[in-house]
C-alpha cells in the first residue's frame, strides 16, 4: 500500500469516527419517531407550522445550534435554565443523550446533581433520526 493510499485510509477513517451521531440518522424515520414528542412538542417557523403538536414544551424550530433553555416565551425548569446561564448549546449529540434521559443529561452538563429536567419521557431508541429529523426541517425551511 502506498503512504498516498494509506493516508487516505487513515484520514477516512478518522472522519467515521468523528462524525456527530445525527450523521447516521435517518430524517424520514425521525419524522415517524417525533410523532412520539408532539404530545408536548411543535414545530413552527414564525407562523408557519412545519409540524403541529403540543405547547406544553418549547418549539423545536432549529433547535440544532440554539442555547439551551433560551426560547423566549418559555418556562424552562431549573435545569435548562442553569444550562443556559452556562450558554451550554445544543448540538446533535447532546440532544440525542438529552432525550434519552433527560434528567441524567442535565445533571452531567450542567455538573449539578440536583438539576431537573420538565421532560419525563425518555426515548431510548431513535434518538439520532429525531435530530436528523429537526435538523432538516430548518435547513429546508426559508
Amino acid at each position: 500500500m502506498t503512504l498516498l493510499r494509506l493516508t487516505a485510509t487513515a484520514a477516512a477513517a478518522a472522519i467515521s469516527l468523528a462524525s456527530p451521531a445525527f450523521a447516521e440518522g435517518d430524517a424520514e424515520a425521525g419524522a415517524k419517531t417525533f410523532k412520539k414528542c408532539t404530545a408536548c412538542h411543535m414545530v413552527a417557523n414564525g407562523d408557519e407550522v412545519l409540524v403541529k403538536g403540543g405547547k406544553t414544551g418549547p418549539n423545536l424550530y432549529g433547535i440544532i445550534g440554539k442555547t439551551m433553555g433560551s426560547q423566549e416565551g418559555f418556562k424552562y425548569g431549573s435545569g435548562l435554565a442553569a444550562a443556559a446561564e452556562q450558554g451550554l448549546t445544543w448540538d446533535e449529540e447532546s440532544l440525542v443523550a438529552y432525550v434519552q434521559d433527560p434528567k441524567a443529561y442535565i445533571q452531567e452538563a450542567t455538573g449539578d446533581s440536583k438539576a431537573k429536567s420538565k421532560m419525563t419521557f425518555k426515548l431510548k431508541k431513535g434518538g439520532e433520526d429525531v435530530a436528523a429529523f429537526l435538523n432538516s426541517l430548518a435547513d429546508g425551511a426559508s
